[in-house]
């Protein structure tokens, strides 16, 4: 037996093991059927929460079902004015494979609206309610499946994950950042529609996809005490202490510029 083919064998060997060592460690599931979370035509089951507004009030029409989408719309609006907003499904999950379909909108933007927020939303997930949100707080103590458009000519990669209220790991370390991005993403122009997917495994390990990629995957939610991003999230955050989140809401951001979502589906997950 040459050299050569010693090694060869070794390499596959390793592979084997390695794959092996990856199937033991995935964790089994049984998947109930694919429902959707929009009936495509109203918006029966959602309720908004926008900042400086109590939750329910769809201030100035914010959130729109037309044409098969929900719409985030600021056709009503003069202003920003910090004014951020999300659009929760009523019932909250623990784990799951959501899809859907977005795009952002080319024009309809407004003059206030922060650079940053510029052709920027997000799916939140593992949030709070919009109940226990403050009248006046920003952001959802959730995980955000950040969803980004092109915008001027650097790359700008879509897909990144970022923790208003929490913590998560990646590789087994403690994530410091806000926000994630994936140098696997991609970077796509505005008016294009975008598959983002998301699974949230009863073992806590959650993958997030865009365009059937995977571009992310991560573990370990737990609530930030130290955390500074959710603004009037502190005392809710402070009573529960650092533990893990397990469960909790959906919702669709409203951050200042159009975008639509569609086909909008859930496939709910159990350990088997």
């Amino acid at each position: 037996m040459t050299s050569s083919t010693t090694r060869a064998r070794r390499v596959v060997a390793g592979l084997l093991l390695a794959l092996c060592a990856g199937a033991a460690n995935a964790q089994a599931v049984e998947a109930g059927p694919w429902r959707p979370l929009f009936d495509g035509k109203t918006l029966a089951g959602w309720t908004a929460k926008i900042a400086n507004h109590p939750a329910g009030e769809n201030y100035r029409q914010t959130f729109v079902a037309d044409n098969g989408a929900i719409r985030v719309s600021y056709a009503n609006y003069d202003k920003l004015d910090g004014q951020f907003g999300h659009l929760f499904y009523n019932t909250p999950f623990k784990a799951y494979r959501l899809k859907l379909t977005y795009r952002f909108l080319t024009e309809g933007g407004l003059a206030d609206t922060p650079s940053w927020a510029r052709s920027n939303s997000g799916i939140m997930f593992l949030s709070q309610s919009a109940e226990s949100m403050t009248t006046d707080q920003p952001f959802p103590v959730s995980v955000e499946f950040q969803l980004l458009g092109k915008d001027g000519d650097a790359p700008r990669p879509t897909g990144a994950v970022c923790t208003p209220g929490l913590t998560i790991t990646i590789d087994g370390a403690k994530v410091k950042e806000h926000c994630t991005p994936s140098a696997k993403a991609p970077t796509i122009p505005d008016g294009t529609w975008v598959e983002a997917e998301l699974e949230v495994l009863p073992n806590g390990e959650i993958t997030q996809k865009i365009n059937g990629v995977a571009i992310h995957h991560y573990a370990g939610v737990t609530l930030d005490p130290d955390d500074t991003v959710a603004g009037g999230a502190k005392p809710y955050i402070l009573a529960r202490g650092a533990q893990p989140v397990t469960e909790g809401y959906i919702a669709l951001q409203s951050e200042g510029h159009p975008i639509e979502f569609k086909d909008i589906q859930i496939q709910e997950l159990t350990a088997r």
